[in-house]
C-alpha cells in the first residue's frame, strides 16, 4: 500500500512512477482517466530525459518541449481533474496533526490524551488540494538551461574536497 510508505527515497518514487500507468488505467471515469494516464506518461518521459548522463542539443530540445508539456498537463490536471473530486488527508495525517497540536498545548503526554479520547469519536480529515505553487515545480523550467550551462549532475560533486 503506497499510502503506508514513509520517508521514501528518490528511487522509490521512480519505481512507483514506472508501474503507475497500468495501476491507474480505468480507475476514474473519462475524461479524467485519459488525462491522468497522459500526465503519468509525460512525467515518466520527463524523468527519463533528465536522468540521461549525456545530452545533445536534440535531447535538450526534446526535454524543453516535454517540460513545457508537463507544465501544461499539470495545470490542466489541477484545474479539471482535481477540482472534480473531493480529496481528504489520511486518518494517519489527521492524527499526526492532532498530536502535534496537543503537544504544543500540553506537553509530552499528547499521544496518551489523543488515544484516551472517547471511543467512537471520529475526527474529520482536512480537505487536500494539489498545490502547484511550490519551488520544485517552479524550478522545472530551469532544468534545460542549467544542463546547458553546467552539464548533467553526475559530472560534479557537491561535497567539499
Amino acid at each position: 500500500n503506497v499510502s503506508d510508505l514513509k520517508q521514501m527515497a528518490a528511487h522509490d518514487f521512480e519505481d512507483l512512477l514506472q508501474c503507475a500507468i497500468p495501476v491507474f488505467t480505468g480507475l476514474l471515469p473519462e475524461p479524467h482517466n485519459g488525462q491522468i494516464i497522459k500526465l503519468l506518461f509525460v512525467l515518466a518521459h520527463w524523468h527519463g530525459l533528465v536522468k540521461l548522463r549525456m545530452h545533445t542539443d536534440e535531447t535538450l530540445n526534446i526535454l524543453e518541449h516535454v517540460t513545457w508539456d508537463l507544465g501544461n498537463r499539470l495545470r490542466s490536471f489541477a484545474d479539471e481533474t482535481c477540482s472534480a473530486f473531493s480529496t481528504r488527508e489520511l486518518q494517519r495525517e489527521t492524527e499526526s496533526h492532532m498530536i502535534r497540536q496537543a503537544r504544543l498545548k500540553g506537553g509530552s503526554s499528547a499521544r496518551f490524551q489523543i488515544n484516551a479520547a472517547a471511543p467512537g469519536t471520529t475526527t474529520s480529515c482536512h480537505s487536500k488540494v494539489l498545490n502547484l505553487c511550490t519551488y520544485k515545480l517552479h524550478a522545472l523550467g530551469d532544468y534545460v538551461s542549467q544542463i546547458r550551462l553546467y552539464g548533467t549532475t553526475d559530472s560534479f560533486l557537491t561535497q567539499p574536497v
